[in-house]
């Protein structure tokens, strides 16, 4: 995936675009990361900016950001589709890797413990 793509993904957007976004990213998140987690090798840091995204707190900008990116993890069809056995998600894995970089300083204690405790709860449920 070219950077100017994922730098296109990665834009916050206005408060109407990261509300909407904010939908879908709460409405399929979950379900989305069950089928991707043990393609993620750094779960804990996308659930802890799964977090970081829906916090009030985190600046305006940082969770535009972690929204657009956590909008197109969760989007059925992207540029690799998810249902390619093995590389469906690197695209999606490409772009959280560039957005958790930028962001990666309003990402939380409070978000990576919310993390590890998520997880905890996920694993037991699987």
């Amino acid at each position: 995936m070219k950077q100017a793509s994922i730098d296109d993904i990665l834009q916050p957007g206005d408060e109407a675009t990261n509300r909407s976004r904010a939908k879908r990213v709460a409405d399929g998140f979950w379900r989305t990361f069950k089928r991707a987690a043990r393609h993620i090798p750094f779960a804990e840091e996308l659930v802890a900016g799964y977090y970081a995204a829906l916090d009030p707190k985190t600046p305006f900008r940082v969770r535009g950001t972690l929204l657009a990116a956590l909008a197109y993890f969760v989007l059925p069809f992207d540029i690799v589709p998810d249902m390619l056995l093995g590389i469906g998600f690197t695209d999606d894995i490409a772009v959280l890797t560039a957005a958790l970089a930028a962001v990666r300083p309003h990402i939380r204690a409070r978000h990576h413990n919310a993390a590890r405790a998520a997880i905890e709860r996920f694993s037991k449920q699987a």
